[in-house]
């Protein structure tokens, strides 16, 4: 443990955010003003609690800490490469678990993905059926104009640049997927920590405070005036790549970058021991299998979660002849790449 580290660092919850808070440069020091009637979900709801399933028991190496803990100080989005597998996204729900930030923001990336998909979805057929059934219903020869509100919902790049007195963890999945104008989109936003919705800044002379709803839940809904989202504590970005692309120098050079290698002997021991919550004793006596994913990695890549679901197997009694260890093997440890047995 350093003593600089906010996360995986030392103190309390209450310490570690307040030297977060702190530690804001002037890059990243943005005026949004919360809403009072407005609170994000906590790790105690539904979707806090997958958080914490999620995020609880993952072992970060120095480096990992080291890399987190420089784009915290900094407030800049931390690039994670690496094999699928090797825990890029548990990454996100580590942090957020650590520093009791709420549920992880989840966009999953695709090629079709554009940066208003991740700002705000709009509704705008489902408007237009509502508002003909009601002047079909009422007989009305008047068009009938409902409020815009229902129509709309934050998405979850949107919802973390809410202004909140903490950061939300947004992760960003698999961003080497988008098309290629993504990366650069996505810079503008964070630079200026906010975004405009002109569905509502067209209606700001007469409707000025709009309540909608945000991705943690539809109904829950937060203060958008006049059309413009502006964060107060910038968001703490995760975004994970694969390596299936390159990406532009001017979009590398404003994040941190992580590479995140497959864990070594002593690490998978760790995970084992925390992810399953075993003695090092119960650990030691599954050895066997760890050694045998490790040799398996060679002709091709394999997940953490893969060893998980072979300890867990065995812990529960399945697989237990030993005339089935290479069917076991070849089951439950498929591997992702390479040679695969047929």
């Amino acid at each position: 443990m350093k003593d600089w580290w906010i996360y995986q660092g030392p103190g309390t919850v209450e310490e570690q955010n307040t030297r977060l808070a702190e530690q804001q440069p002037p890059w990243r020091t943005y005026a949004g003003t919360p809403d009072p009637a407005y609170t994000p979900p906590g790790l105690d709801s539904e979707a806090g609690k997958a958080t914490h399933r999620r995020g609880t028991g993952y072992v970060p190496d120095t480096e990992e800490k080291d890399a987190v803990n420089t784009a915290l100080y900094l407030r800049r989005p931390l690039l994670v490469t690496g094999k699928p597998g090797v825990g890029k996204s548990t990454l996100a729900y580590s942090i957020a678990v650590e520093l009791e930030l709420g549920p992880v923001l989840h966009w999953p990336i695709t090629s079709r993905t554009t940066l208003r998909d991740g700002l705000y979805q709009y509704d705008a057929i489902g408007r237009l059926h509502d508002a003909n059934l009601h002047n079909l219903q009422t007989h009305s020869a008047q068009p009938v104009d409902p409020s815009i509100a229902p129509y709309l919902r934050l998405g979850p790049l949107g919802t973390a640049l809410l202004p909140q007195p903490r950061p939300r963890v947004l992760l960003i999945d698999e961003i080497d997927k988008s098309d290629i104008d993504l990366p650069g989109d996505l810079l503008t936003v964070f630079e200026e920590g906010s975004f405009e919705i002109p569905e509502l800044a067209r209606l700001a002379a007469h409707q000025p405070e709009v309540h909608i709803g945000t991705e943690d839940d539809p109904q829950t809904r937060a203060r958008v005036n006049e059309g413009n989202v502006q964060c107060r504590s910038f968001p703490i970005v995760i975004l994970t790549s694969n390596g299936e692309r390159e990406f532009p120098p001017p979009f590398l050079r404003r994040c941190i970058r992580l590479h995140m290698q497959p864990p070594r002997k002593d690490k998978l021991t760790q995970i084992v021991r925390q992810r399953l919550g075993l003695d090092p004793a119960a650990a030691e006596r599954h050895q066997d299998l760890i050694e045998a994913f490790i040799e398996r990695q060679l002709e091709g890549d394999l997940a953490t979660d893969q060893l998980l679901n072979a300890v867990q197997l065995r812990m529960k009694g399945a697989w237990s002849d030993t005339e089935d260890r290479k069917q076991f093997l070849e089951t439950v440890m498929q591997r992702l790449t390479g040679h695969t047995s047929v």
